[in-house]
């Protein structure tokens, strides 16, 4: 990575780290509010000269041997894992995750990522048919992959670069060029991983970097030279993107509503290990928290009390150091919407507790009682530390009540009873559902994505390859025998 004569940390275009066409932007620590560095500030000229390289050099890598290819991501793995320490440390500096958090990011999620692409490429399978439609022994169906081109990846800032390196990883594995947009509040660490790839040997103008705000987001995703897009965020930034790239292949990860079901037979102390975990992880800022906890009557006084003295001991405060478990939220407007959804339960009944500080962008740990399913903190995705209990009769209305949400990403459910936990985990529509465990956990191998407004297609592995690559069938004739009997399937006609 180079820094432009400005001191700002560059845009990567056609192998090039240049400034932006529209100055720079800051990036201020959540925590402090200092300035971490200045970024470039692209417009829709640098998208434009960033989809042209992308579609100047995205032939050339489709036809790069695929073990070539998967020889840089491995490099790619390499290098981010060396650099893991100053990356999270950039991380936390950015968004204000934990530093224990930021590593488990880079050295769990994001530097695997690389190598986890490269090794599913190479077992990535083609499919042959047999000729179902004549009767000859002369036809041979085979069903390739190709990749779909020049993808726009706009990822978020909660998980800056294990996000980013999942779809970048598997969308450059399958052949595609990609033009990155990363989150605004989150560009510099983004921008190391970049640096990582260039370095490990892409080619130029295969993987391009645009920084800013939404409107560079909105030129990138509406350009007519991108053909396929990545999005992960807010389910109304999903929903324009679906508009404005009509036709594209799109994998779509948006909003999560989190319910998290704790019926009577459920271990308490292991659910609310879980509702720690699901509820104030990254100060509650995951798409997959536990937003609505609907704990069976039964065992209520119980969860309540005991997720009452764990969540006093949660130290809250700078996340550098190395024993905090949570600290600010990334930006005001975050800030402002959890603001909203707590006056809004409060104001109609709803009683709440609080632990931790309040200034700046930090926000305490807040549990709320007497909740109920008409609160906008019950029907829309929060974002934040908020822990709102709703107490149920039933396994029954447990589930009625977390489906009225449009949203469904991932459920979380706690029984003991394994017919319970099957006839439960049906009848909720999410993507996944999690028994006896934490909302905020997904295995880097297995598919993940929400049904509904929650998004469309599935991430990981696979399912990501699938995703960006188009299926071709080659049907071949091969002519060299001739053909002595009726080719019509059934005949007689």
């Amino acid at each position: 990575m180079t820094l432009a004569t400005a001191g700002a940390v560059d845009a990567l275009i056609g192998g090039e780290w240049c400034g932006g066409g529209a100055g720079t932007f800051e990036v201020l620590s959540p925590h402090s509010r200092e300035v971490v560095g200045t970024v470039a500030r692209c417009d829709d000229a640098d998208v434009g000269r960033a989809v042209a390289a992308a579609r100047e050099a995205q032939p050339g890598w489709a036809v790069t041997p695929v073990i070539e290819r998967v020889k840089i991501l491995r490099r790619v793995h390499e290098l981010v894992r060396e650099r893991a320490e100053e990356i999270a440390t950039t991380i936390t500096a950015e968004i204000g995750k934990t530093i224990t958090d930021s590593r488990e990011e880079v050295y769990e999620y994001a530097a695997p990522s690389w190598g986890k692409a490269g090794e599913e490429v190479l077992r990535h399978r083609g499919l042959s048919f047999p000729s179902s439609q004549e009767q000859t022994n002369n036809k041979r169906l085979v069903l390739t992959h190709r990749p779909v081109g020049v993808l726009a990846v706009v990822t978020p800032y909660n998980f800056p670069t294990d996000i980013s390196s999942i779809a970048l990883a598997h969308a450059l594995a399958a052949g595609n060029a990609v033009i990155w947009k990363p989150s605004e509040y989150a560009p510099i660490c983004c921008t190391m991983v970049a640096a990582a790839v260039a370095e490990a040997g892409m080619p130029p103008g295969v993987l391009n970097v645009v920084h800013g705000f939404g409107e560079v987001g909105a030129a990138l995703v509406g350009h007519d030279g991108v053909d396929g897009v990545f999005f992960t965020g807010s389910t109304a930034t999903g929903e324009a993107i679906a508009k404005a790239a009509p036709l594209k292949p799109q994998l779509l990860e948006l909003g999560g509503d989190g319910p998290f079901i704790v019926l009577a037979d459920a271990d308490v102390d292991a659910a609310v290990e879980g509702a720690i975990n699901g509820c104030f992880y990254y100060t509650g800022q995951v798409c997959t928290s536990a937003e609505r906890l609907l704990v069976h009557a039964d065992v209520y006084d119980e969860f309540l009390a005991k997720l009452r003295a764990r969540t006093a001991e949660l130290k809250i405060g700078d996340p550098a150091e190395e024993d905090t478990f949570m600290g600010p939220l990334c930006n005001e407007a975050t800030l402002a919407r959890v603001h909203d959804h707590i006056a809004d339960a409060v104001a109609k009944g709803a009683r709440i507790e609080q632990f931790g500080p309040d200034e700046g962008l930090y926000h305490p740990a807040t549990i709320l009682t007497e909740v109920d399913p008409e609160m906008r903190i019950m029907r829309e995705e929060t974002f934040g530390p908020v822990a709102p209990l709703m107490k149920v009769g039933s396994a029954a209305e447990a589930v009625e009540i977390a489906n009225r949400s449009s949203l469904g990403l991932i459920a979380s459910l706690w029984t003991r009873d394994l017919a319970t936990a099957w006839r439960v985990g049906e009848a909720l529509p999410h993507g996944s559902v999690n028994i006896n465990e934490t909302s905020n956990y997904w295995d880097q191998l297995a598919p993940f994505g929400g049904a509904g407004r929650s998004g469309v297609g599935r991430e990981l592995s696979q399912w990501f390859l699938d995703s960006f690559t188009e299926k071709k069938l080659l049907v071949f004739e091969l002519g060299d025998t001739e053909l002595k009997y009726d080719r019509r399937a059934e005949g007689g006609w």
